[in-house]
């Protein structure tokens, strides 16, 4: 099956604390929990949390192995870009900081001037844009 626009993408990431993570991208963006599994304490066994949207072709998985926990290393080039096509609602950047996100500058400032940028609790970034993509 060729990677086309209906493959379905995953994007994985490491987390330290998937219920901290859960607060930022459920209660915070919105997100809905696809799937939840805790590990039961078997060795290579990972905790796993997957939000996204109903029926979108993409979801978020976080991970957390307790045996072998992986530590995130986001760079400043590591965002995760949501295009609203619309003004960043103040209310929901108030919603993201009270579930665990904290607002940063854009390493690259074309993102400040095209919407908001946040850092998860595991560090990852989050660009809410107010550009649209066609």
């Amino acid at each position: 099956m060729p990677a086309d626009a209906t493959a379905h993408v995953r994007i994985a990431r490491p987390s330290r604390d998937l219920a901290a993570a859960e607060r930022f991208w459920v209660a915070g963006l919105g997100l809905d929990v696809q799937c939840r599994h805790q590990a039961d304490g078997t060795p290579g066994h990972h905790s796993l949390l997957m939000a996204g949207r109903p029926g979108a072709a993409w979801h978020l998985e976080l991970v957390h192995d307790p045996s072998a926990p992986v530590e995130p290393r986001p760079t400043p080039e590591d965002l995760l870009v949501v295009y609203l096509g619309e003004e960043v609602p103040d209310a929901l950047v108030e919603r993201l900081e009270q579930h665990g996100g904290t607002r940063a500058p854009a390493h690259n400032p074309y993102w400040d001037t095209w919407g908001v940028t946040l850092r998860d609790p595991d560090g990852y970034l989050l660009l809410l844009s107010t550009r649209t993509w066609p």
